[in-house]
């Protein structure tokens, strides 16, 4: 069925009200007065409007969507379709009427409905080619014996669309072989670029390949990484989402969590299963589709069924555009979306065909128009160039030869219906110029697109302008794994580099970039974030922390108190007890105790050179000298009572300045072994940063400390501690001896309590090791073990003295002196006392067992 309409009845169809009523009534008998039952019943006859010209051009539009299974044509397209079609009739009547384009020539067109479909519309475009295939119809006769007269079919120049990438590649092959130059007004699947199969194609819209790198641009500035893409299957929709994967790819810093393509002919159920699968990844939020109206709108159908409205965040094509028809009855899951569309401007001369419904331009309108003109000017410039001064066609152009007018296309410029320039590449595509969209629902006077934006090579966007579900003004997010908290590395997820797992740095790592923890150095801990090292602080023991208030508080009374007795011994030098006691011994003794209690000051004092120079002389002098009086004590009376059970001649060296040698010769061992190490390793501070670091590096201290480890401490008091068994050893020996002779039993005594508190001492000291508190637990312990030692033979050696000195002064009076042969018949009695004490026992156990018999 074709319509053909004379270009003398529609010189301006759009100035009269009637002839607009004609035309409105004749394209809805063409379109609507056959129903799609008929159109199967009659196979594939060519359903077309012919207007007559001088040139004719081709015109392809989806009039009908895609019919269902055995019907090539279903329901009308009103936007698309219609929409479109008038606007070519509006461009050539334009053209027609315009004085200076193509004067004398007038452009006719053979417009044919596509039905949605390639294979269908391929079917058609036929009718573009039947002038230029030639019939053999030398065998053909009439009745009456004569050849027939065939009318020969207008001949086809070039070819206003398609509309869909898939019919404008079925079309582009056959209109490829027959050199007729085509420009698409909607078609922008990249491969249509390839001039090497394409040759003969042109469009007037942006190819996806600027549209991906447009959407790309979008969902960079929306902040996601982490998305997903929907395609209907079909060049447009399948090489749409290829060249956003490319682009994406090249780009960096985004990933592609599902990639789902939509069937061509969807069975039942299809659209939920696509959403239960986008679901699987439900961080990737935002979903790129590159679909037809059907397809996005039975999508936000499958979403809102299963109770997802808000969910999730589409960026759509230019199929989406600004068109409502996807959207009706959907537009509470739509709202948000951001679509893109080739920039536009609605054409003021453009009227609605439908009395009856209310009217909102196509966005593809401008498209068709500019295209249109194109044709137009390519024509207007051949015509000038080979038909100079002519009024009409010349032979030149008659016919129009499709290699050369496809040169003149590709040459064309100027300014359309838009305002905006109309050119073409070398790949004949137009300049990527694109308007961005975003779908607004809430706090907006009326719901519907609103320009936030538009790409022109760059994009440029105002955030401020946008709004999401529920009128939330804050971008949503679409990331598969949120940045992770400062002092978190990324650990990534293999094979997806937009995802990962956030790992503390922990101990005293920090974070040294986003993907590593890093040591600090050994003298710095990590800041509370981690996010790099600060220098640890160094602690010392204070003289106000309770560690430290303690053990001066002993060592200050042990001083007083030593200070004390020795006072008393230099007041009461000459009196009896003070030289019973051994005087110069005693002095020696009493200064070893007052150096014991001295270094409790020293141990506690803030550690230098000089500090820890006298820790080293002092830490075991003081005890040496005590233990080294005490031991040649014990050893002088020892050797009497041994020396006096076998003859009265008294041993050597127990005079008081042999016994001071004695000593002196005892503590220059420990003397020299401090000078040796001063010698190999001279005194310093170090600051020891293992002591103090726990688990959490916010409790970690460098502790300020004297260069003496536990084993170099032990060392420095191991001498003492040997003079001190052996002065146990001979006090043990002596403790036979009568009380009234010597001071072996009160030395006893104080070896034996010393030896219980340094039994006490060396568990807690090595027991603390692994303590964060170990350097005061160390030094109090230390201290606090060897004051106790030093008031232990203060107490009990020299108080009692000093007792009966002052309170008891009658008793401080000179006695008979004992000669040496007086302690030898003492010490053999005692011997024979203990030899019949022992015998009394036997013979009491004798008579015992005799009873018993």
């Amino acid at each position: 069925m074709t319509l053909k309409v004379h270009s003398s009845h529609r010189c301006c169809w759009l100035c009269s009200p009637s002839v607009h009523r004609i035309w409105s009534r004749l394209l809805w008998v063409l379109l609507l007065g056959i129903s799609p039952d008929s159109r199967a019943q009659q196979g594939t006859q060519t359903q077309s409007i012919k207007i007559e010209g001088d040139i004719t051009l081709g015109g392809l539009f989806p009039m009908h969507s895609r019919g269902p299974a055995g019907v090539p044509c279903g329901e009308i397209k009103r936007e698309k379709g219609i929409h479109r079609l008038e606007a070519m009739l509006y461009a050539l009547d334009q053209i027609n009427s315009d004085p200076d384009l193509l004067p004398n020539i007038t452009l006719g067109a053979r417009i044919l409905d596509t039905c949605s479909r390639d294979t269908y519309a391929l079917e058609q475009s036929l009718t573009f080619v039947q002038a230029l295939i030639q019939k053999d119809n030398s065998d053909v006769r009439c009745s009456n014996g004569e050849p027939p007269i065939i009318p020969k079919p207008e001949r086809v120049v070039g070819v206003i669309g398609a509309s869909g990438s898939s019919v404008s590649i079925m079309v582009a092959n056959v209109l490829r072989l027959f050199a007729i130059p085509q420009i698409s007004y909607a078609s922008t699947a990249p491969e249509l670029s390839d001039k090497s199969r394409y040759e003969f194609f042109s469009r007037v819209v942006p190819p996806d390949s600027y549209q991906a790198q447009a959407m790309v641009d979008i969902v960079k500035a929306m902040g996601w990484n982490y998305v997903s893409t929907l395609a209907s299957e079909g060049n447009y929709g399948e090489s749409g989402v290829d060249a956003f994967l490319q682009i994406s790819r090249e780009a960096g810093g985004l990933c592609i969590a599902q990639s789902i393509k939509i069937p061509r002919e969807p069975r039942p159920g299809e659209f939920d299963k696509i959403i239960k699968r986008l679901m699987e990844t439900s961080n990737a939020r935002g979903v790129i589709i590159f679909a037809n109206e059907d397809d996005i709108k039975r999508v936000l159908q499958a979403a809102k069924k299963a109770n997802l409205t808000g969910h999730f965040l589409f960026v759509g094509s230019d199929s989406w555009g600004a068109k409502n028809s996807p959207i009706e009855d959907q537009e509470d899951v739509a709202e948000g979306a951001v679509t893109i569309l080739p920039k536009r401007a609605s054409i003021d001369g453009e009227e609605r065909i439908s009395q009856d419904s209310q009217y909102e331009q196509e966005g593809k309108v401008q498209f068709v128009i500019d295209a249109v003109y194109a044709m137009a000017h390519a024509l207007h410039s051949m015509h000038v160039d080979l038909c100079p001064g002519s009024m009409g066609l010349c032979e030149k152009m008659d016919p129009v030869e499709g290699r050369l007018l496809l040169q003149y296309i590709r040459s064309v410029n100027f300014n359309g219906s838009a305002g905006t320039g109309v050119m073409f590449n070398e790949n004949g595509d137009a300049p990527g110029r694109y308007d961005i969209f975003q779908y607004q629902l809430s706090n907006v006077s009326s719901a519907g697109y609103k320009a936030i934006g538009q790409w022109t090579n760059h994009l440029r966007i105002n955030p401020e302008e946008m709004q999401w579900s529920g009128g939330e003004r804050r971008t949503p997010d679409s990331v598969c794994s949120f940045p992770c908290d400062p002092g978190e590395r990324k650990k990534m997820v293999k094979g997806v580099p937009c995802c990962w797992h956030c790992e503390l740095c922990d101990g005293y790592q920090y974070l040294l970039d986003e993907f590593t923890c890093d040591m600090c150095p050994f003298d710095m801990r990590p800041f509370k974030n981690r996010t790099g090292c600060r220098p640890t602080p160094i602690i010392k023991l204070e003289w106000s922390s309770p560690w430290a208030i303690i053990p001066v508080f002993i060592a200050i009374l042990g001083i007083l108190a030593t200070t004390g007795v020795i006072v008393t011994f230099v007041r009461f030098n000459d009196t009896p007890i003070v030289r019973a006691s051994g005087r110069e011994l005693s002095y020696v003794l009493l200064t070893g105790i007052f150096l014991i209690y001295l270094i409790t000051f020293l141990m506690i004092a803030e550690p230098s050179v000089v500090v820890c120079a006298f820790r080293r002389l002092l830490l075991g002098l003081g005890m040496c000298i005590s233990y080294a009086a005490m031991l040649t004590k014990t050893n002088r009376i020892y050797r009497i009572f041994e020396q006096g059970k076998k003859s009265v001649t008294p041993p050597k060296f127990i005079s008081p300045t042999s016994q001071l040698i004695i000593t002196f010769i005892l503590i220059s061992v420990q003397l020299l072994g401090v000078f040796i190490w001063f010698g190999v390793m001279p005194p310093h501070t170090t600051i020891d940063y293992e002591e103090q670091k726990p688990p959490n590096p916010e409790f970690a201290r460098g502790v300020l400390k004297c260069d003496m480890s536990d084993l170099s401490l032990m060392l420095c008091l191991s001498y003492s501690i040997v003079l001190m068994i052996t002065c146990t050893v001979y006090a043990i020996k002596s403790r036979g001896v009568p009380e009234t002779f010597n001071e072996a039993k009160p030395i006893g005594f104080t070896m034996y309590t010393t030896c219980i508190i340094w039994l006490a001492f060396v568990p807690i000291f090595f027991g603390t090791a692994q303590s964060t508190e170990k350097m005061f637990i160390q030094t109090t312990t230390l201290t606090v073990s060897m004051s106790l030692s030093a008031t232990v033979s203060l107490g009990m050696l020299y108080i009692p003295k000093v007792y009966v000195i002052i309170f008891h002064p009658e008793q401080n009076v000179q006695k008979r002196k004992r000669s040496f042969k007086a302690i030898v018949q003492a010490a053999t009695v005692s011997t024979h006392l203990s030899q019949r004490s022992s015998e009394k026992q036997n013979g009491e156990s004798k008579i015992e067992a005799d009873r018993t018999q």
